[in-house]
């Protein structure tokens, strides 16, 4: 180890910009782990907080979450009379973008089945959830919204009265919570120009349409002000949620639902499967490929670097062998510089990591698992970096001593 170390001493600032480079690419590839890691969470998050049993949602689609699915209301009171269901909630799932303070700001809004549902299982840091029906949110923190502040979304001005931390959607949007009401009123709101327009073709059809023509207090209600008619039908909702009774049979309750012929039914297992294989998947295989060959543009640099430090320590390497050194004392001394240079960049990489991951703008979740895997990795490469440096060491012949 002695003679490891007074080689790096003597090409210290090479090997210091190598081991640099060396922390960085591997705390890339802890980064990207940790992103898939955090994938997972977020794509999975909604699921096990909201923990219902059951997803009903419109038929042939993958719920709420994957795409976009349109169920009635009174779907909840069809549910709440199958035997064995405890409870059914109003559930409202959408994502906009508007204009907040001169920016634009996109959030995934989600809407809570009040009273029943107030978001006292949300993870709140400040404030509080929701207390009444109407103008009022919970937003995540990476929406950068105080508390107590105003956001006008459509026609409706909303305080702020409460802030969670780590709520995003599986697209790593900032979630907000509103009354399944309210956030109904956000998602399906439409532009006075276009219930004037509404209106007007409704007029010009009441004048040709016998129903009109033999009714006359429909034209009537023609003339009402906008904000008296509706401009469109009933706003549905994205699913809904069910709880089963404690003891009842979940597979025979899901079986009664999906009977029907307008909706299909998700386990909560089902549900974060889909999310996970759908949404996940093709990022986990994107994030595999990049870890992969960056591990390995590791590899090669830490191969040739190594090979340099060898061709540089040539003359020395002979006389060691003129005075009758062992084969392994050249050997170890190329592997050692390889597992310093492995073990230094790895230590760089999770101090690094832990500084930088904190503040990515997606979740990055690296666990005990993924840095014992690394570890085992960065022990692999350095031992089959080193073989160049030792191939190319023991091709030298003693008598290159007397060469040199």
């Amino acid at each position: 180890m002695n003679l490891a170390a007074k080689d790096i001493k003597h090409n210290l600032g090479r090997f210091a910009l190598t081991t640099l480079g060396i922390g960085m690419l591997l705390m890339t590839v802890m980064g990207m782990a940790g992103i898939y890691r955090g994938l997972i969470e977020d794509a999975t998050l909604l699921v096990e907080r909201i923990g219902g049993d059951l997803w009903v949602v419109q038929r042939d689609t993958r719920g709420p979450f994957a795409e976009i699915s349109r169920v009635p209301k009174t779907l909840v009171y069809r549910v709440l009379a199958v035997p064995g269901v405890q409870s059914a909630r109003e559930f409202v799932f959408t994502t906009i973008q508007r204009e907040h303070s001169g920016k634009p700001l996109r959030m995934a809004i989600l809407g809570l089945s009040w009273p029943l549902d107030k978001g006292e299982w949300l993870p709140l840091v400040a404030g509080r959830p929701l207390s009444q029906n109407h103008y009022e949110m919970v937003a995540d923190k990476s929406l950068g919204l105080r508390l107590t502040e105003r956001i006008k979304l459509g026609k409706d001005t909303y305080t702020i009265v409460g802030i969670t931390s780590g709520m995003v959607s599986t697209n790593g949007e900032g979630m907000a919570f509103l009354s399944v009401w309210d956030s109904q009123a956000v998602q399906f709101d439409t532009p006075g120009e276009a219930i004037r327009l509404q209106r007007a073709a409704r007029g010009r059809r009441s004048e040709v349409d016998d129903l009109f023509l033999s009714q006359p207090l429909l034209t009537e209600q023609l003339a009402r002000p906008t904000a008296d008619l509706p401009a469109v039908a009933s706003p549905e909702l994205s699913a809904v949620v069910v709880q089963v009774a404690r003891g009842a049979d979940l597979a025979a309750v899901a079986a009664t639902i999906s009977a029907w012929a307008d909706v299909s039914v998700f386990t909560k297992a089902n549900q974060e499967d889909l999310l996970v294989q759908g949404m996940v998947d093709k990022a986990r295989r994107q994030l595999g490929m990049f870890s992969a060959l960056l591990t390995i543009i590791a590899a090669i640099i830490m191969a040739l670097i190594l090979y340099t430090l060898t061709l540089d320590k040539l003359h020395s390497i002979a006389l060691l062998k003129l005075i009758g050194a062992p084969n392994r004392v050249i050997i170890g001394l190329v592997l050692q510089q390889a597992l310093v240079l492995g073990g230094l960049g790895y230590g760089i990489a999770y101090l690094a990591g832990q500084k930088l991951f904190p503040h990515f703008p997606r979740r990055v979740v690296v666990t005990n698992e993924d840095l014992l895997q690394l570890g085992i990795i960065v022990l692999a490469i350095s031992v089959l970096s080193s073989f160049l440096g030792i191939w190319r060491a023991m091709r030298v012949q003693p008598n290159e001593a007397l060469m040199g």
